[in-house]
């Protein structure tokens, strides 16, 4: 089966609304096996709608519409499908009295515009809403399904999951099962040279690489019979990705770096700390986004002048003076400083030079150095991002950051 979403709302194309409904039935289609060729948006206006409708209908069997349903004289959406799919609204008395009822239990009058919601084609399967007042439904034609759902987010997720998602489920004949590989100190362009062996003639499982702020991940998917079949083609697809790339893969869960670091600090009651500079305590709010964190985030200190990494932590005076604030002796210091005075088991400390300014032709922008010591293992690593971009620099030396410890953790080559 294929699909087009088509998003109504002019606030839409203002950018006064964010179309997160456009992702959420995207991730929903597809694990169910419908495959969506397209991503509309159109404004209130009915001729562009109707002229979408019909640009859609020809390639695609299934249309969802998100929007456009409500009491006003602009929501216009169910008119629009009704000439499209030669049919014609009449009232639906259960949607009436279920629209009289919420305004009744609320105590609040109803306006002569809201009956407009209980008017529905004759023909349609119809979605209660139980969030909300616009009931959707499903209208079909000469074997082409468009169907369509209230705009606000949380009345068309719970419609979808509870009616919508389990109606189209009982058409689709396929399953699909993906899993999201996550990996750091790898580009998306190399990912992808070293996996040509198996992306080169792919069929089923696919692979695609997708880049993202100095990570690059990997998804696998496939598409059979059951999603039992489905699962087993990309778990034996995954184990052949990992002959390739395993040494830099993360997460075959989708999580980010954080959440994977903070789970196994969690699991073995491994205790933290972080000292940082240049990143101002980016790398502690990582990690304590992470619910359950406080079980062993013991300590984030934020030293950003040298006075503080000298009284904060012990750095002497000599080494700020003929090393600098920004070198491997400093970082050293500094993460052994943060051990003696948190007693933490891993403790981190940052220091850099993130731009745009600031830096010299011997220490240049990007230059960062990475203290991490964990249990009796002490490691200083250098990081040169030859980038001048100041928050891409500090989220970049996090990720570097959370990578060491991680690879520490497993006992791996950090290098």
């Amino acid at each position: 089966m294929k699909c087009a979403i088509l998003a109504v709302g002019t606030e839409l194309l203002f950018g006064h609304t964010v179309n997160t409904n456009a992702v959420y039935l995207s991730r929903q289609l597809n694990s169910m096996g419908i495959d969506v060729l397209y991503h509309y948006a159109v404004g209130d206006n009915p001729d562009r709608l109707k002229e979408l409708l019909h640009q859609a209908l020809k390639d695609c069997d299934l249309v969802i519409t998100t929007g456009g349903m409500g009491p006003t004289q602009d929501d216009l959406t169910k008119e629009v499908v009704c000439q499209v799919q030669q049919d014609q609204l009449q009232e639906h008395a259960p949607s009436m009295e279920r629209l009289l009822r919420h305004f009744q239990k609320r105590k609040r009058p109803m306006t002569e515009n809201n009956k407009k919601q209980a008017l529905l084609p004759s023909r349609a399967i119809v979605f209660d809403n139980n969030h909300g007042t616009a009931p959707g439904f499903a209208l079909t034609f000469e074997e082409r399904t468009v169907i369509c759902l209230p705009g606000p987010p949380s009345e068309m997720t719970a419609m979808f999951s509870e009616s919508v998602g389990p109606w189209l489920a009982e058409k689709s004949s396929e399953a699909l099962h993906f899993c999201t590989v996550r990996t750091f100190g790898i580009g998306e362009s190399m990912l992808e040279t070293k996996l040509l062996p198996l992306i080169d003639g792919q069929d089923d499982p696919t692979l695609a690489t997708y880049a993202k702020e100095g990570e690059a991940t990997l998804r696998i998917a496939s598409k059979r019979a059951t999603k039992e079949e489905a699962k087993q083609a990309v778990e034996e697809m995954l184990s052949r990705v990992r002959e390739y790339i395993g040494e830099y893969i993360y997460s075959t869960e989708d999580q980010g770096l954080a959440e994977v670091v903070a789970g196994k600090l969690i699991a073995r009651s491994i205790t933290i700390s972080c000292a940082e500079s240049c990143t101002g305590g980016m790398l502690a709010e990582k990690l304590t986004d992470v619910a359950g964190i406080s079980a062993v985030f013991e300590r984030g200190i934020v030293t950003y002048s040298n006075r503080a990494k000298h009284e904060e932590l012990g750095v002497s005076e000599q080494t700020l003076q003929e090393c600098g604030a920004v070198s491997p002796q400093t970082a050293k210091e500094m993460v052994l400083g943060l051990r003696e005075k948190t007693k933490s088991q891993v403790c981190v400390s940052i220091t850099g030079i993130a731009g745009p300014e600031g830096g010299t032709e011997e220490k240049p922008v990007g230059l960062i150095y990475v203290g991490v010591v964990f249990d009796e293992r002490a490691e200083v690593f250098e990081l040169r991002t030859n980038n001048k971009n100041r928050q891409w620099n500090r989220n970049y030396t996090v990720l570097f950051a959370l990578d060491k410890i991680n690879r520490m953790l497993d006992n791996r080559d950090v290098e």
